[in-house]
């Protein structure tokens, strides 16, 4: 619900609201990227190399947690008002980018630690998916009602009253989670906790020697690859749907409320059709099911740029389906990371399992796309004329950007599809057969 929210929407309401200069918008992404590398590094990497590993035994994923809905509040309020180019909102953007990044970590690092070292059997992790993307259902409706009840971000003092409301609901959300999952923790004998002591001494000194071993094998750097292009495009969709929306679809064809479900819906379709999904992971496996993903959306990207941009009924819904598509099938990621971790596991004969490196890894590949996304897409924005004081939008400008909408999203998957090909863990029995 709140990571919806803060990417849906920061973009537009520091461009547009706040006025952020196009230069403090490069420099907070810029900074962004070097803090994710060190939130990752002290995040991920730290918590591997503890004595306790599970979540709800650090103590600093317990105060990350608290954090993260005052960290979501952060951009909502203006700390004055501002003019253009204020020095202020600059700042404003790095702490709320920098804050929410930090806290997201921890959340991130309990769903991942859970999904890989907890849940071990492939059948419980389906299961644990089903009921996750029930839970990111109600979540994801979030968007359609900031959406329906703001006007689209146009009457501020109601988005904040909304953005108050869902920071509640999130703040007994993950209360009740981190108290529940105590009871996931598995119980260790005095024996036990001794032999993770002495080998505590073990995986400091060895830390140079399993990046290696990690990096070696070809799904390692396969994987990683993919996923960056596949946050890229995402946050390519998240960041700038608005925006692409109003430049491209008149305000006489679609209503601002029509906007607003238009919006919602690309949130909320995709987490009911992963859970529609479910027979097909089964019968098919999430490798072919990904791959598959990856050429609708150069056949819809295709097609889209055929028909042409005048066909706004068919622009909505392609803007709503190319998204739907991105975010289900990045649902699913999960699924060969956590399968990196065991076949990594089963290869090396590890006493316990390089969860949070091999996250971290990911992390640290995955993370810089979302800042690059936003720069890379407002420059070639800029470049076209977007943002000039004028009263309608030119035709060159219309024409540029649905361009950008078209062959973006079918270039990211051409690449995807050749870079997908050949990942070798396709089912479990890839790495438990031969070891």
């Amino acid at each position: 619900m709140l990571n919806y929210v803060f990417s849906f929407y920061y973009v537009k309401l520091f461009l547009h609201l706040y006025q952020i200069s196009d230069v403090a918008f490069y420099q907070a992404q810029i900074i962004l990227i070097f803090w994710n590398v060190l939130n990752d590094l002290t995040g991920y990497f730290h918590s591997n190399f503890k004595t306790e590993r599970y979540l709800c035994s650090h103590l600093s994923v317990l105060y990350g947690t608290l954090l993260h809905v005052p960290a979501f509040l952060l951009p909502w309020f203006p700390w004055k008002v501002y003019e253009e180019g204020d020095w202020l909102s600059a700042l404003h953007l790095v702490v709320s980018l920098c804050a929410f990044d930090s806290t997201l970590t921890c959340l991130q690092q309990a769903q991942c630690t859970f999904f890989a070292e907890t849940v071990t059997r492939q059948e419980s992790r389906l299961q644990l998916i089903k009921v996750k993307h029930v839970a990111s259902l109600v979540g994801s409706t979030s968007i359609l009602f900031c959406g329906l009840i703001s006007n689209n971000l146009e009457i501020l003092p109601n988005f904040q009253s909304v953005a108050i409301v869902m920071a509640f609901l999130a703040a007994l959300s993950l209360y009740s989670g981190m108290y529940y999952m105590r009871y996931f923790e598995p119980k260790r004998s005095t024996e036990e906790n001794f032999f993770l002591e002495s080998e505590q001494d073990f995986t400091w000194t060895s830390v140079v020697l399993f990046l290696r071993q990690i990096l070696s094998q070809k799904n390692f750097y396969l994987f990683p690859i993919m996923s960056f292009l596949q946050v890229f495009h995402l946050t390519f969709l998240n960041n700038f749907m608005m925006i692409f929306a109003e430049t491209l679809i008149p305000g006489n064809v679609l209503s601002s409320s029509t906007r607003s479900i238009m919006y919602g819906a690309g949130f909320i379709c995709p987490q009911c059709l992963v859970l529609m999904c479910q027979s097909w992971l089964k019968k098919f496996g999430y490798y072919k099911i990904i791959l598959t993903s990856f050429y609708l959306e150069g056949t819809v990207s295709i097609a889209m740029l055929l028909l042409g941009q005048y066909y706004y009924y068919c622009l909505a819904f392609y803007l709503i389906i190319i998204k739907v598509i991105v975010q289900a099938s990045f649902c699913l990621f999960i699924l060969p990371l956590a399968d990196l971790v065991d076949a990594d596991l089963l290869k090396f004969n590890r006493q316990s399992s390089l969860c949070s490196v091999i996250f971290g890894i990911h992390a640290l590949f995955t993370k810089p796309a979302q800042s690059l996304a936003p720069m890379a897409i407002l420059w070639k924005l800029r470049e076209y004329g977007y943002g000039n004081s004028i009263s309608s939008v030119p035709v060159d400008l219309r024409d540029d950007v649905f361009n950008l909408i078209c062959l973006v999203p079918l270039g990211i998957a051409i690449f995807q599809i050749l870079v997908w090909s050949p990942f070798s863990i396709r089912t479990k029995a890839d790495y438990t057969g031969t070891l």
